[in-house]
């Protein structure tokens, strides 16, 4: 039955381009998007998903910036550390060189005094930001950490003895809303302890070398000295290893952060992240299938246009 009234083939050919154009719109917004789930309607499970992830790769990125803080005071810490070493190195060479005569002891005494004053400038200059690894004691800097049960950054001071605890996080246990955490233990030195040894002896030097009875006492107080230097070159050495344990340990964790965080976009980006080939494809089909159903269509209106010859 044919009618002017309804046109079956019409209304069908037209539905197939609204549903032609409806998919051609979402491929255009795809590709001009970079994804294949931009909101909740998109795909609710994924996208769900996708969020919590996201939050959870911004959070581990906050806690690695946090880090980068102790890792660079950490670093100037071991330079200064370093140098104290280089120091007390040069502090032991020249009393042994006073103990071979080379040199007389007034001279050695100006060398060592000068050596002693560049321990205490790299000491004062060994801070970042305030924060102090190398004079450890009652008031060693506070330093970031993060909560284990909220996740929240705040600050933790060290202990007496000049220690610190870090709570990293390191994952997150999303059914019990907890985070788990990993603690790394960051003890700082006490250089300026170091200093005042070297200092006094520095000081008393001459004194004592020319209140010695004769030569013989001279040599067993400057080979004594030397002993008394060698203790403090070694408790410099140690000093500088401490410092350098905790640096790497800060380094190590951050590399896992790094690729945790990576892992966490990848993961997100695999779920909402659109297909650019598969597009592409998909968008060179949905054209063609448009232009023949706007042909369709065409053809479909033409057909009332037939019953006009049944009335000639």
């Amino acid at each position: 039955m044919s009618s002017i009234l309804t046109n079956t083939s019409a209304m069908n050919a037209l539905s197939t381009l609204r549903d032609i154009n409806r998919g051609l719109s979402q491929t255009q917004d795809r590709i001009s998007s970079g994804l294949k789930v931009e909101s909740a309607k998109d795909n609710a499970s994924y996208f769900a998903i996708s969020e919590t992830m996201k939050g959870d790769s911004g959070m581990t990125k906050a806690i690695n910036e946090s880090l980068t803080l102790t890792k660079n005071s950490l670093a100037t810490a071991r330079v200064g550390t370093e140098t104290m070493k280089d120091l007390a190195s040069q502090f032991a060479a020249r009393v042994a060189f006073a103990q071979s005569g080379g040199a007389g002891i007034d001279e050695i005494k100006v060398e060592l005094d000068e050596i002693v004053k560049q321990m205490g400038t790299s000491i004062s200059q060994s801070t970042f930001n305030g924060d102090d690894f190398v004079s450890a004691g009652d008031s060693i800097a506070t330093a970031a950490v993060v909560d284990s049960t909220t996740g929240l950054i705040t600050t933790n001071a060290g202990s007496n003895n000049g220690e610190r605890t870090l709570d990293v996080v390191t994952g997150i246990t999303r059914g019990g809303g907890t985070f788990n955490t990993t603690t790394i233990s960051v003890k700082g030195v006490d250089l300026k302890e170091i200093h005042a040894e070297f200092q006094a002896i520095a000081a008393d030097l001459k004194t004592n070398y020319d209140a010695a009875a004769d030569d013989a006492a001279k040599q067993t107080y400057l080979a004594n000295t030397l002993i008394e230097a060698e203790k403090l070159l070694d408790r410099s050495v140690s000093a500088e290893t401490t410092i350098g344990v905790a640096e790497k340990s800060i380094e190590t964790q951050q590399m896992f952060l790094s690729k945790l965080s990576d892992n966490l976009d990848s993961g997100v980006g695999a779920m909402i992240d659109a297909d650019m080939e598969q597009e592409a494809a998909r968008l060179q089909s949905l054209q063609v299938q448009q232009q023949l159903a706007t042909q369709s269509l065409s053809i479909a209106n033409q057909a009332p246009q037939n019953i006009l010859s049944l009335f000639r």
